[in-house]
């Protein structure tokens, strides 16, 4: 199921940015538009339960999405294109920023020799 989700956002994405008139452009950047923030929300909500974070998540690449479009509207940039790589790039952003933060210390180590 994950597969099939992470394919149907890349997609989405790829039609955006190439620019493809396909009738299944808008519903996949749709998809990809909420999930790709929302996985990197939720990456940073380790400690919720899973529906928790599902709903917080939800919340959180809405508000990614608004914010985005917000500022590239305030700046006078706003594209379909340039909104779809700022939402990828502020997503992949959480997403990493998350990783480091969990894996923050284990590279060192205590041991003497």
């Amino acid at each position: 199921m994950a597969g099939a989700a992470a394919a149907m956002a890349g997609a989405g994405a790829a039609l955006a940015l190439l620019d493809i008139g396909s009738p299944l452009r808008a519903p996949f950047t749709l998809f990809f538009l909420i999930v790709a923030p929302a996985c990197g929300v939720a990456a940073a909500l380790r400690g919720l339960d899973p529906l928790s974070r599902a709903v917080v998540a939800a919340g959180g690449a809405v508000a990614v999405d608004l914010l985005t479009a917000q500022a590239m509207l305030a700046l006078h940039t706003w594209t379909v294109r340039g909104g779809v790589v700022a939402v990828g790039a502020v997503s992949l952003l959480l997403f990493l920023l998350a990783h480091a933060w969990r894996h923050r210390g284990r590279g060192t180590s205590d041991r003497t020799t």
